[in-house]
């Protein structure tokens, strides 16, 4: 009998996160004051994030220790299953050997409780009362309200208004979780009063719901922090003990992949399955590719330009070196919310730039029939985020075929579309419409960012 899964024993789980940075032929370029052009400091940073996450946010160790505490909440749900996908390969006839890394299986439904538990953590031990956050397509929403419920502390989440009406049983998780979850933008901050006086129907993005967020936060320094899903350093760096579980399941299946694909918006999943099996190419010399996959309709990595910008729209965080499509660009309104975003984490920014990683866009209609597809042959109906990478593995599979090649592609299904089932309702009734934003539209805002420095 073939074996579909291959699991490891909570004995097995790794205790160390995985730290790109100290093997990295580049170092990212350091985020500066916007104010000063400075690199920004240690103190100035303080207000913002927890003291451990900056520290993490600042580090180039190459291992870095997984509390035991942090382990505890992980076996809830970790480590998540390895699993051959016999019925996607039967479903292509491709001779193409697909594996995919499930993290489904978490109480979010998705990867992004990997990060929210230490962030969580790590602001409890600081004695931090309460957190700020935003979130797209709910996700990590949902994962930070879990994560800070374990430890006593309660979540202002400020979610994209667009996933806000199309996703309501995200913001019903999270408030079945303890946090309170609000439409973005709101009257309640400045940033997001601006953006309703521009555009009274603004359907938000992540860019202005983080505004809002650390808006909040820094109001009110003595007992409250943010808190984000994905983009910096130390996010990334929790993420990868997805990668790390999947290098030794991928031996357990007597196999190593030639093509390792995540979704991507900030990068915090596909950094998850992509910066372990980097390692091998950065230490070992082997020439695994690994792709990130992005909408079509929000092309940072495949069309926008490399440049400080901020991470917010109201200029609110430090200055970041990234692929990015200027923080004034306005995602169209897809179902993918976690990946609308106009940039990329410095991190994944410049392993692109040396070329060490590759980048692919797909447009809606292409995802929502890969996520279908996926569907009837696997039994597991994805986010619409995770529907990107299994688009491009059906890519490659085909191309493969063609090519009369058997590579190993192994995607990171980063979350379930049990509650994203609207996205599907649309594609079924073929009223989901493809976007590709013109590159007059791109130039209108990256052009902004000459002004930056």
């Amino acid at each position: 009998m073939k074996t579909k899964k291959f699991t490891l024993s909570e004995s097995q789980m790794p205790t160390q996160w995985y730290n790109i940075v100290a093997d990295m032929p580049n170092k990212p370029l350091p985020p500066l004051d916007p104010a000063t052009h400075k690199p920004v400091t240690f103190e100035q940073m303080q207000t913002i994030f927890a003291d451990e996450l900056i520290r993490q946010e600042m580090s180039t160790e190459r291992f870095i220790d997984i509390p035991e505490e942090v382990q505890k909440i992980y076996g809830i749900w970790r480590p998540t299953p390895l699993v051959r996908a016999y019925g996607l390969e039967k479903a292509l006839g491709t001779t193409a050997k697909i594996f995919f890394k499930n993290e489904s299986v978490s109480p979010a439904g998705s990867h992004k409780p990997n990060t929210a538990v230490p962030q969580a953590y790590y602001n409890y031990k600081q004695g931090i009362k309460h957190l700020t956050t935003e979130t797209g397509a709910g996700q990590w929403g949902t994962a930070i309200s879990f994560a800070a419920q374990q430890f006593g502390i309660d979540v202002k989440v400020f979610m994209v208004r667009v996933s806000y009406d199309q996703k309501p049983y995200r913001r019903l998780m999270m408030n079945t979780f303890g946090a309170e979850c609000l439409s973005s933008p709101t009257t309640l901050t400045a940033s997001g009063r601006a953006a309703l006086a521009i555009d009274p129907n603004c359907s938000g993005s992540l860019g202005l719901a983080i505004s809002e967020a650390v808006e909040t936060a820094v109001q009110h320094p003595e007992d409250t922090r943010y808190c984000l899903g994905s983009v910096l350093n130390h996010v990334l760096l929790h993420q990868t003990v997805i990668g790390e579980e999947a290098i030794t399941q991928m031996e357990m299946a007597d196999a190593e992949p030639d093509i390792v694909i995540g979704c991507f918006g900030g990068g915090s999943n596909f950094a998850g399955i992509g910066f372990p099996f980097l390692r091998k190419n950065l230490t070992e010399g082997k020439r695994i590719r690994v792709v990130a996959v992005e909408p079509a309709s929000c092309p940072k990595l495949t069309r926008g330009v490399f440049q400080y910008d901020f991470g917010d729209v109201a200029g609110f965080t430090p200055l970041l070196p990234m692929y990015t499509l200027g923080h004034d660009f306005q995602p169209s309104d897809i179902h993918a919310g976690g990946l609308r975003y106009h940039g990329a984490g410095s991190i994944v920014s410049q392993l692109l730039k040396d070329g060490l990683i590759e980048a692919q866009s797909v447009a809606q209609n292409e995802t929502l029939a890969a996520g279908i597809l996926f569907a009837k042959s696997e039994g597991i109906i994805p986010a619409p985020e995770s529907t990107h990478a299994i688009a491009v593995a059906i890519r490659e599979a085909l191309r493969a075929k063609e090519a009369g090649q058997s590579p190993t592609i192994l995607f990171n299904l980063s979350g379930h579309g049990i509650i994203d089932l609207y996205a599907y309702e649309q594609y079924l009734a073929g009223s989901l419409k493809d976007y590709a934003p013109d590159d007059d539209e791109i130039a209108r805002t990256t052009s902004m960012l000459q002004n930056l420095l």
